[in-house]
């Protein structure tokens, strides 16, 4: 009767390895699903990113403020009879 336990609980032992610790065990589909997830993530970051810059390309094809704007704050642009006042910011 002992050994025909025994027999029995590796026999089951043998038949719950490939479902936990296989190729397409519960262990492989939770890792895969963390990674699902958090590319997922990603992409939602990156989908904001993008809307940011297709607005942000709209405006600049569609008016000239946002160009005025771009100039005067990336390229130092100042229009004639234009003063500029640059005042230092504490840090």
């Amino acid at each position: 009767m002992r050994w025909s336990l025994l027999i029995l609980a590796l026999i089951v032992a043998a038949l719950q390895y490939p479902l936990w610790v296989g190729k397409g065990g519960w262990l492989r589909v939770w890792d895969v699903d963390r990674q699902v997830q958090a590319q997922r993530e990603t992409n939602r970051e990156l989908e904001q990113r993008n809307a940011g810059l297709e607005a942000e390309v709209r405006d600049l094809k569609s008016g000239n403020e946002a160009i005025e704007e771009r100039a005067r704050f990336e390229l130092g642009l100042i229009k004639p009879n234009e003063v500029f006042v640059h005042t230092p910011q504490k840090r």
